[in-house]
């Protein structure tokens, strides 16, 4: 179940995220990767991000196929391909299908120590509540090369906005256009 107010996380680095659950069906889980995937690759990075590692991923290409086998749902982008488990996987058993399976989906926003927002992603969690994979959207601070703007570009949001409507059913959101960029401390 979907809410419209983010649960106000605190991460361990001390930063402050805002964090809305989303469903984890096969169904709505293959819709969300679709449409990250097939509607925003040019702007993304991806890849697991965890303490002490962090894998930003640009898509080479839009894929060329998105398939569902097994509750595995793989994203072909030709040359390479990786797979993340979002349905029923019965092949390994039921311990390790329940292991596997995404159980924890999520969009979230990092704040800044100005209270502002920083960064916009979506996260996807196994049953060990392991990190699968975080998915970088455009930043308004950020080039798609990664550098930083001199000026926020809050047309970057557009990802972030079309895919809070569709699967949170929430409007854009005033607070996203209000950040100055990253504020580093000495």
């Amino acid at each position: 179940m979907t809410t419209t107010e983010p649960e106000i996380v605190e991460t361990p680095g001390g930063g402050i995220q805002h964090v809305w659950v989303l469903p984890t069906d096969e169904t709505t889980l293959l819709d969300l990767i679709t449409t990250v995937f097939t509607d925003h690759w040019r702007q993304i990075n991806f890849g697991p991000i965890i303490e002490g590692a962090a894998w930003e991923v640009g898509a080479p290409c839009a894929p060329t196929a998105i398939t569902l086998n097994d509750g595995y749902a793989t994203v072909d982008f030709g040359a390479w391909h990786f797979h993340l488990c979002i349905g029923e996987h019965t092949a390994s058993g039921p311990e390790l299908g329940r292991i596997r399976r995404c159980s924890r989906a999520e969009f979230y926003r990092g704040i800044g120590s100005d209270g502002a927002p920083v960064s916009w992603g979506l996260r996807l969690f196994n049953g060990r509540d392991e990190q699968m994979m975080t998915v970088l959207l455009p930043n308004p601070f950020l080039t798609d090369g990664q550098g930083i703007r001199d000026v926020p570009d809050f047309a970057r949001l557009a990802a972030w906005d079309a895919l809070r409507s569709r699967f949170l059913g929430l409007p854009a959101d005033p607070l996203d256009r209000t950040g100055k960029g990253f504020a580093h401390t000495g």
